[in-house]
This record gives structure tokens, sequence and C-alpha cells, in this order.
């Protein structure tokens, strides 16, 4: 008997170059599991925005700067084209701003609303907060189910009682392939569903490699 396809719902930043890892990691374990990946914004620059006086200057000025305007691009494509286009779009502005390294700015934008096919004139929601509202409300969902103290990406899978199984990461880089997501995957839904478990850390050593 064929396992049962699931769906995991991935809360992500276009701007955090973990979360991309970690993406690229869920498309790849959609390829080797009964997944479906159901993407949706969080954002850190909500997150952030009440500690501001925490957080390094240099950090500090990304987030009052540039953080805001990719996420509410995309959550303005999400309440006007659809939720099914979410996932194109975050390919197309995750691969300009990390993969190619290019700046989180009105054109890049535009090209990544293009390449997903969407109309260019979208970009003009990073300077608006007409979706804020539901930017905030997507993002305190996927904060509900992990808790404050973590970023972005969190992924949230229906456990095996009926009740959602949520989680931080994984953190990783690179991004695991073939037989090797399979494992991660498998891994951390079996840690992530234990009852008490709660945190596997260890420090990182290596910047994201987007190869």
């Amino acid at each position: 008997m064929s396992e049962s396809r699931i769906t995991a719902d991935f809360y992500f930043d276009p701007l955090c170059p973990w979360a991309w890892m970690t993406s690229r990691w869920m498309l790849e374990v959609e390829k080797v599991r009964p997944v479906d990946v159901r993407w949706k914004v969080m954002s850190l620059a909500v997150l952030n925005e009440n500690r501001l006086d925490e957080v390094p200057e240099e950090y500090r000025e990304l987030l009052e700067t540039k953080a805001w305007g990719p996420v509410r691009v995309v959550i303005a494509a999400r309440q006007l084209h659809g939720d099914e286009v979410v996932g194109k779009l975050y390919t197309a502005l995750g691969t300009r701003f990390h993969n190619n390294g290019e700046e989180p700015g009105r054109e890049a934008i535009v090209a990544a609303l293009k390449e997903a096919g969407l109309p260019g004139e979208l970009a003009d929601y990073a300077d608006k907060a007409t979706y804020d509202a539901e930017l905030r409300a997507s993002h305190q969902e996927g904060i509900d189910k992990v808790g404050q103290d973590v970023g972005t990406p969190v992924v949230s899978v229906p456990g095996t009682d009926g009740e959602e199984v949520a989680f931080f990461g994984p953190v990783v880089t690179p991004t695991p392939r073939g037989e090797a997501a399979a494992r991660l995957w498998d891994g951390t839904l079996l840690v992530a569903s234990t009852p008490g478990f709660y945190e596997i850390k260890r420090t990182r050593t290596a910047a994201p490699s987007f190869e």
C-alpha cells in the first residue's frame, strides 16, 4: 500500500538565504516523498520590528530598508492572483537575490514577476502597506506553530495523531538532493513528531552554498 500524500506548509521570507536553501531541499523532497509543498510567507521585518535595537547594525539596516519590499510583493501577488503563484514567484525572486546576487530592488522584483508570469506593476506594492494585514496574519500563522524564538523557514505538516507538527529549519547547506533529501526529511519528521522534543543545533561553519 502506497503512502498517503501530505501537504507541507512552508513559511518563508524571500530575503533569507537559509530559508532559500531549505526551500530548494523541499523541492527535492517533493520528488522523492509523497509531499506537496504549499508556499506561505512570513516576514523577518515583522519578526524583528520590536527588537531592532538588539540586532547588529548591518542587519538592522537590511530589515529597515530592504526586507519589506519583496515580501509585500509576494503577499500582493497571492491576494490578487491566488496561492498557486507564490511558489513560482519565490523561485524567481530567490534565484535572483541569492544565486545571482542581485539587489532586492525594483529592477530585480519586476524581472522576477515577469518570469513568474505576473504583471510587473505588482512591484508597486513593495512600497505600499495595502496588504500588510494579510502579511502579518500569514506571518503570525507560522509563528504560532513554533513560537517567537525562531525565524524563517517554518515547515508544518499533519501529525499522525491529527495535530500539526511544525519546526524551524532544517538549516542546511548545500541543498541535499535525491536520497539524501529523503533521509533528511524522514529524520526531521521523526524528531519533530517526538513528544517533548524541541531542538538539535550546532554552530554553523559554512555559508549558504547556492550551487
